[in-house]
């Protein structure tokens, strides 16, 4: 817990009765996407309600999406999630592992950060959807003394549903904020040398451990509406660029490496191809042996966890596939943490040195 009352002292010639003022710092604030408090139904459904709630992730009308959010959706689906997060669940510290492995990697931050610029920082973490909150953690660090906040969302690729929101939840909290600290956002790092470098050790790992080398790599992406790629969302493109990176870091050709998109909601369409389609489409093909990596999601959750490793494996496994490698999300692995603070000590430029 951060300590508001520390080094707080009343500053050079003012009034003896004027409010303490604590050393300013510089707050380096981690956002990832949510996390459920359980897996009961109504924590399911809070949960759920915020986040589909969020005009960044559905964008349908209000007066349309909310009567069928609230009397149906809510009604049935708080009991599938809450399944599909039991299967998954962190029993030992009562927490989803998204929560587990980011307090995990903001604690290598932490330490990284404190080695390259001492007491002067504060790291923390806080959620889009659940807690802990982003206003809560904004708060907390202006409590602290942060006159100065960089906001860093965990995810590599911009999308309006990700990066946007969590960005305007941030936004939203310095509105509360008397003494409102100077702010900064990070973009999006999907092609960043280090980030590439890391997923390529990963899936040169995974490799190393297999008997036989799988047919092909599936970089399966979050999937969004594709209209939103019309409307001018650069996630598409980005993740394109992601999957071409990697391929040219593992020196392999066309036919070793594909984009693909899971968790697709909703009766629109959304980009293609669907992953729990294609591994389908690649077992019948003749790919028996495929391995599935997750390069836009900063840490394993609900979606790689459960969604690639059970549904998406189980629909390989039907269509006659063999051999289904998940390799997991980059986690706190050691090359990830150096590479995100890579990308933090360049937007902290200006600010420390």
């Amino acid at each position: 817990m951060l300590d508001a009352s520390q080094n707080a002292a009343c500053p050079a010639h003012a009034e003896p009765d004027h409010p303490k003022v604590k050393a300013p710092k510089v707050g380096i604030l981690l956002s990832n996407l949510g996390t459920p408090d359980n897996y009961d139904y109504w924590s399911m459904r809070r949960y759920l309600n915020e986040f589909l709630s969020d005009r960044r992730v559905i964008d349908y009308s209000p007066w349309l999406w909310q009567p069928l959010l609230q009397l149906i959706i809510l009604t049935k689906r708080p009991f599938s999630s809450g399944a599909a997060y039991q299967s998954i669940w962190n029993e030992k510290d009562n927490e989803s592992p998204l929560l587990t492995i980011t307090k995990a990697q903001t604690a290598k931050i932490k330490t990284a950060m404190q080695d390259r610029y001492g007491d002067d920082v504060i790291v923390d973490y806080c959620m889009r959807y659940g807690n802990p909150s982003t206003k809560s953690k904004v708060r907390a660090l202006t409590e602290a003394g942060c006159q100065k906040i960089l906001f860093f969302p965990l995810y590599p690729h911009y999308a309006g549903a990700t990066s946007a929101t969590a960005n305007d939840e941030f936004f939203r909290a310095l509105i509360e904020e008397k003494w409102q600290p100077v702010a900064r956002t990070v973009q999006p790092y999907f092609d960043d040398p280090a980030y590439i470098d890391s997923l390529a050790q990963s899936i040169e790992r995974a490799y190393a451990d297999l008997e036989k080398k799988p047919d092909i790599l599936v970089c399966s992406y979050h999937g969004v509406p594709i209209r939103y790629l019309m409307e001018g969302d650069p996630y598409h493109c980005q993740c394109q660029k992601t999957t071409r990176l990697l391929k040219e870091r593992l020196g392999w050709d066309d036919t070793e490496i594909k984009t693909t998109f899971q968790s697709k909601f909703g009766p629109e369409e959304w980009l293609q191809p669907y992953t729990v389609e294609e591994v389908a489409r690649l077992a019948e093909a003749g790919k028996k042996n495929i391995a599935v990596c997750a390069p836009a999601f900063s840490a394993d959750c609900i979606e790689t966890l459960e969604e690639i490793n059970e549904e998406i494996k189980e629909s390989f496994e039907h269509a006659g596939g063999e051999a289904f490698t998940y390799i997991p999300c980059l986690n706190d692995d050691d090359s990830h943490i150096a590479a995100l603070s890579g990308v933090i000590e360049r937007n902290l430029a200006g600010w420390l040195e």
